[in-house]
């Protein structure tokens, strides 16, 4: 993906969620990894949502029959107005996403709302910031040896609590940021020389077997 179209669908996300009702409510939007160290082209553009806990409005008891819904798009859904915000779910039926529990996924459906699917964009969505959700997925994954969990540290913000960061979007733009290598930055959260680059060699092989957009959620 080229580093232009890469910062412009970053633009286009940070307006989305500037502009449209969404699933959940959006506290912070990060990005991290190849664009955050500003290489150019990169391998996939990695994009971080903290969202906060859906609040006030109960639960929606028949979504299917308010205007302009799809009665079929949200047939069998639960959770509307309870995971996710009964006003989005009527706006949007075609993008509400499911578990396998057949409740609206929070995660899903902000993949659908913000992510074409053809596109390198792989969306992390967490009830907590960025920088604590690193350091605990790192230590979790050290003690269990599991580093596909791991998060690249190196990221930066560009959106919080309604406030885009003009200075940290230009200087993405630009790649002025100076990061370190993706080993230095995890042995910096105190993960043990072997430990750091196992667990970079296993994020490389993971990120190479990934294709379009993609989706994971996170509850800290």
């Amino acid at each position: 993906m080229e580093r232009t179209a890469a910062i412009d669908r970053v633009e286009t996300i940070l307006e989305t969620v500037e502009a449209d009702t969404m699933p959940v409510p959006v506290r912070e939007v990060w990005v991290y990894g190849d664009v955050a160290v500003g290489l150019d082209p990169i391998d996939r553009l990695d994009v971080y949502v903290t969202k906060d806990v859906l609040l006030g409005e109960g639960r929606d008891g028949d979504p299917s029959t308010e205007t302009g819904s799809d009665p079929d798009a949200l047939e069998g859904v639960r959770g509307i107005g309870s995971t996710v915000r009964a006003e989005w779910a009527r706006q949007h039926p075609d993008l509400v996403r499911t578990n396998a529990n057949g409740y609206a996924a929070p995660e899903k459906c902000l993949a659908a709302h913000l992510l074409p699917t053809d596109e390198p964009v792989h969306l992390e969505v967490c009830n907590t910031g960025f920088d604590r959700n690193v350091t605990q997925r790192l230590t979790g994954a050290v003690a269990r040896e599991t580093y596909t969990e791991v998060l690249d540290p190196r990221g930066v913000c560009l959106w919080v609590d309604g406030e885009r960061d003009a200075e940290a979007l230009d200087r993405l733009r630009e790649g002025s940021f100076a990061m370190p290598t993706l080993e230095a930055a995890l042995s910096m959260l105190g993960a043990e020389e072997a430990a750091a680059a196992e667990a970079a060699e296993t994020m490389r092989r993971e990120r190479n077997r990934s294709t379009g957009s993609s989706v994971r959620g996170d509850v800290v």
